[in-house]
């Protein structure tokens, strides 16, 4: 019978790791006052009667630590991938240059870092919720399946512990992340 219970925690230790790569993914797309690719990651663009990530309609490269470069494959895009840009929240102002963008990359303002760290934190506070949300709902299942007699009380506790565990191990690493991203923001 325990054998069977293995693959239980192990799925909700799956789904709390998604929720530290998904945070790791969103860190991503801060900036940290040099050029990424990543950078333009969450934006979209109203093309062809539909929202597309950037990455779907040209090329994003970072041909220089200062700037990046998107070349967009229809001309008649060219508009549209401009808006998106300067409407995405980024402060970035691409230069557009026949169906290429070249988007510099201005060096970040004290207040703007210390927003970009309040924006981070709001995002691990986020993926922590995600966390506590599958703690939830495995103490539930183990309940449940100690009501339907699939676990026994000493079963339940122990599999309670170990989510416990894992959970704590999630939020530590959440923290950590984020810790490093603070000081990857505020760095001069």
């Amino acid at each position: 019978m325990a054998e069977s219970e293995k693959p239980v925690l192990n799925t909700y230790k799956v789904r709390m790791d998604k929720a530290v790569l998904a945070l790791k993914d969103e860190f991503a797309s801060l900036r940290t006052g040099r050029a990424s690719a990543a950078l333009l990651d969450q934006i979209h663009v109203e093309a062809y009667g539909n929202t597309v990530p950037l990455n779907q309609v040209g090329s994003v490269s970072v041909p220089e630590p200062r700037s990046i470069s998107v070349s967009v494959w229809d001309r008649a895009l060219v508009i549209a991938v401009e808006k998106a840009i300067r409407n995405s929240g980024l402060g970035l102002n691409p230069v557009t240059e026949g169906q290429n963008l070249r988007i510099p990359i201005p060096p970040l303002t004290e207040d703007r870092r210390k927003d970009l760290v309040k924006v981070a934190g709001k995002y691990a506070e986020h993926q922590k919720v995600a966390v506590r949300n599958v703690r939830r709902e495995a103490m539930d299942d183990f309940k449940k399946a100690e009501k339907d007699s699939v676990l026994t009380q000493d079963e339940h506790r122990r599999m309670d512990g170990e989510v416990q565990k894992l959970t704590d191990e999630a939020v530590k690493r959440i923290d950590e992340t984020l810790k490093t991203k603070e000081q990857e923001i505020m760095q001069v």
